[in-house]
């Protein structure tokens, strides 16, 4: 079979057959792009090293540079991760976008250079595409973190002074700095050198309170911990206790920060409550408070049977009697049931589709719609007790139900506003980040007009977010305060 020898000559380097079997089928390269569930040839020549194979496939088929094996990695990342420089250099020709391309792991090709330790692959992965420095994985890994959680000191050292604006980044874990990582890690290497850089915040805290000392103090004990003790003294280190900072913020912080792991692991138990959400509004929504009529009657206002005119109350077998008796509060207590109803349904919809809820952008989105479905689903309770209440009972009792509800809904409200500020803040930050990065990196003209106009875009986001929060909480408001 030609696409099995096809195969067999890339991972045997056997240019010859190539070149035989391209001639007997000129379109034998591209058929296999389409038809290889898994590595292309193109993956194949370029993980055993092989330039003039490599040659040869992209002058054949240079869109194969773009196609992406089971683990969604391209060749390009293979040739990061193994270091091969003038292969790099042809796939990145024919391809340039692929180096924002991620892995099935949120990986890079350069995010994989900086693991592996590959300094001149870095060298012009940033060259070709330097706006991909500032790009983190998941968790919040930056390419220092990556240098010194897998001690790749010379990676480190080649870094440092091209990327200032990472130097003291935190991750998304425990909140470390490369600082916090490398004391923790014990680099005795590379904790001198960073103690050099002029911009390094020695004192920074991570999300559990610590300085780099408090890391080293509280670490299993080593025969390295004198002489890393030492240099962080020299360097002006100190410990949480002297550095003035309140470590009730950080709590909050690793409180915040352990919502989206929490969350991930109640995933199951969030689809249940959904349901039971969407259930219960189902349930009102076809067997209002009070039921339906039974037959078809025309009714005085005694509710006697009487002839048919226009003073009298029409009803139909099948429709509400609060419809009849109680239109106005019915048609409210219709919109927020469906508005709990549709909520509901969201988040079981998001939940099944993979939203990735360790982003903090999904988990924004999925905790305002989680509000807004529980809101909806008391104001339901709320119009659903009115309507039970007869006439001539005790106004208090009213009063309590509605001021319960009505303080519960404001918690709510105030809890998700606070929420909705932190994640603007953190964006607003983030965008001033990229825009520093972008501004240091491309070329002046083109980066500019990038810049205006992502940063547009993300402020057109910002304002359609708070916009929606508090359209929300306005209604919800209302709502409670027209039924007082």
């Amino acid at each position: 079979m030609a696409e099995r020898r096809l195969y067999d000559a890339a991972a045997k380097r056997d240019e010859k057959a190539l070149h035989e079997l391209l001639q007997q089928d000129p379109l034998l390269v591209n058929r296999v792009s389409y038809t290889s569930p898994n590595k292309t040839p193109l993956h194949i020549a370029t993980i055993h090293g092989h330039l003039p194979f490599v040659e040869q496939i992209l002058n054949q088929s240079p869109h194969l540079a773009e196609e992406l094996d089971s683990q969604q990695s391209s060749a390009l990342h293979v040739a990061s991760a193994k270091g091969y420089v003038e292969i790099l250099k042809k796939l990145l020709s024919a391809a340039p976008d692929m180096c924002l391309s991620r892995d099935s792991l949120g990986r890079n090709p350069l995010h994989l250079a900086a693991i592996k330790g590959h300094v001149q692959v870095l060298e012009v992965l940033l060259g070709m595409a330097p706006f991909t420095a500032g790009e983190k994985m998941d968790r919040g890994l930056s390419l220092l973190h990556l240098c010194v959680k897998f001690c790749q000191f010379e990676a480190l050292k080649f870094l440092v002074p091209k990327m200032n604006e990472l130097l003291n980044s935190k991750d998304d874990i425990n909140g470390d700095t490369i600082l916090h990582m490398a004391v923790r890690g014990k680099q005795i290497e590379a904790i001198n050198f960073l103690l050099t850089v002029a911009e390094l915040e020695v004192n920074a805290l991570n999300l559990n309170g610590m300085t780099a000392l408090d890391v080293l103090i509280q670490s299993k004990w080593d025969f390295r911990d004198s002489e890393i003790k030492e240099s962080l003294k020299r360097a002006g280190a100190l410990g949480a206790s002297k550095t003035n900072t309140p470590l009730h913020n950080n709590s909050w912080k690793r409180l915040f920060q352990n919502q989206a792991e929490w969350l991930e692991k109640k995933k199951s138990a969030l689809m249940v409550v959904a349901s039971l959400i969407a259930t219960m509004a189902f349930q009102v929504g076809v067997n209002p408070p009070g039921g339906v009529w039974q037959d078809d009657k025309v009714v005085d206002s005694q509710g006697n049977q009487t002839i048919s005119d226009h003073t009298h109350q029409n009803h139909s077998a099948g429709y509400s009697i609060m419809a009849s008796n109680e239109p106005e509060q019915y048609m409210l207590l219709y919109i927020v049931n469906t508005i709990s109803f549709i909520a509901s349904l969201s988040i079981i919809l998001l939940l099944m589709s993979g939203l990735p809820i360790r982003q903090k952008f999904s988990m924004w989105i999925l905790m305002v719609i989680t509000w807004i479905s529980i809101t909806t689903i008391a104001l339901t309770y709320l119009e659903s007790t009115y309507s039970l209440i007869p006439p001539d009972a005790d106004d208090s009792a009213v009063y309590v139900i509605s001021q319960t509800v009505k303080v519960w809904i404001g918690l709510m409200a105030l809890l998700l506003i606070g929420h909705t500020i932190r994640f603007i803040i953190r964006l607003v930050k983030k965008l001033r980040r990229i825009l520093r990065t972008r501004q240091s990196r491309m070329v002046a003209g083109s980066a500019v007009l990038g810049n205006t106009v992502f940063g547009l875009k993300l402020f057109l986001v910002c304002i359609s977010i708070l916009t929606l929060v508090f359209l929300s909480v306005f209604i919800a408001f209302q709502c409670a305060s027209d039924d007082a």
